[in-house]
């Protein structure tokens, strides 16, 4: 055979051209993002038995409206193409509105969520802390006594959640050299890894001189510790936490899977695999103030707080991303958009957003692989088109 292969026909370049050392790069991520399990070490998360996915629900005349982002109208076609889009599904009162899928994409098919994974994890914490098993303002030494000669030895569990850690450390996710790339390593997520868990990674992880609480910082290892302080408060693996505590509750559909590490730690600070429906599902019972099925999922004050009351506006203030969500806020994981909708999200690299929005009651599951892991301008752009798409639905 010497044409292309329908592999090649369909994304571009050879499957053997995707490797460790370049899965998460464009073109390769549009297929990588919906294939971890092919390049890492990954756990499975069941999904609820026997549950039939309803059909796909095709947007229809909704992806020729047009949206103005920047001031400029586009359709909502041509904002999903050129945000790199490679699922959006839509729900509206609980109900799925539409789907939409790139052609590199198939219904039903898995994605990295990469950080809206801290989302997922800040969920679980929030159940425990419900069921008096995890206690959020205890120091992080109380689940995790090895930890007194980090960063995290004189840290809260709340500082972890709201990032508020003052940690010597930098998401420079495209340094080769830089501390970060160590980090991946030691997730498997880079070449040369194997030789240092992600537990043991952490626990070197120094402070700044400022203190805890002052300055919102965005450092993934945080999350990771987070998944770490669950499991030892609770005495069962996060795979297993996630899958009785959240997914079967939640009535997901689709199995879900989260990479690990060379112990089997999972990678609860972006390594979660889910379907756009499941997600949207996620965001649904976050609307409904934690409530799935008919049933308790997280305590609605948890909700509450993590969505509209909670979250420092000093230290977010004080933080990097503040050109994003001027007047926003940042709890337990999740942003406050500080925009008068109410509006908060879940938001992972490469173009993940999970956007509810309470007034209009609409939830949108968005995930891409764009080029660059990070692009302020764009991310304004996308919270434009969702606050566009949620008054036209």
């Amino acid at each position: 055979m010497t044409g292309k292969t329908v592999f090649e026909t369909r994304y571009g370049f050879r499957r053997n051209q995707v490797v460790l050392a370049n899965w998460r790069e464009n073109p390769f991520n549009r297929w990588s993002f919906q294939n971890l399990g092919e390049l890492v070490p990954t756990a499975r998360v069941a999904a609820t038995s026997g549950v039939v996915e309803i059909p796909v629900r095709d947007m229809g005349g909704l992806l020729g409206e047009k949206v103005a982002i920047a001031g400029t109208p586009e359709t909502v076609a041509d904002f999903l193409a050129r945000s790199s889009t490679d699922a959006l599904t839509v729900m509206k009162g609980g109900r799925i509105v539409g789907d939409w899928f790139a052609p590199h994409m198939d219904f039903g098919a898995r994605h990295i969520i990469f950080s809206i994974s801290k989302s997922l994890t800040a969920i679980i914490a929030g159940i425990l802390e419900g069921e008096g098993v995890f206690d959020p303002e205890a120091p992080v030494t109380a689940y995790i006594p090895e930890a007194a000669g980090s960063a995290y030895g004189d840290a809260s569990v709340r500082h972890v959640l709201d990032m508020s850690v003052s940690l010597d450390f930098e998401e420079a996710y495209l340094d080769p050299e830089s501390a970060f790339a160590r980090y991946r390593r030691a997730t498997l997520w880079n070449p040369g890894g194997g030789t240092e868990s992600l537990r043991e990674f952490i626990l070197t992880l120094q402070r700044l001189a400022e203190p805890h609480g002052q300055t919102f910082r965005y450092r993934s290892p945080n999350s990771d510790l987070l998944g770490l302080l669950l499991e030892r408060a609770s005495g069962q693996r996060f795979t297993d936490l996630m899958r009785e505590k959240l997914w079967l509750p939640l009535g997901a559909v689709s199995e879900a899977s989260i990479g690990v590490d060379m112990e089997g730690t999972a990678r609860t600070a972006g390594g979660i695999s889910v379907t756009p429906r499941d997600l949207a599902r996620v965001g649904e019972m976050m609307r409904q103030g934690g409530m799935a099925n008919g049933r308790r999922i997280v305590p609605e004050a948890w909700v509450r707080d993590t969505t509209s009351t909670g979250g420092s506006a000093d230290a977010w203030q004080r933080g990097a991303m503040l050109p994003l969500f001027p007047k926003g806020r940042y709890r337990n994981k999740w942003y406050q958009t500080g925009h008068e909708n109410g509006a908060y999200c879940g938001i992972g690299i490469h173009g993940q957003w999970l956007y509810v929005d309470p007034r209009t009651e609409v939830v949108i599951a968005k995930m891409s692989s764009q080029p660059e892991p990070v692009d302020d301008p764009l991310d304004i752009e996308i919270v434009a088109f969702f606050e566009a798409l949620s008054r036209i639905i």
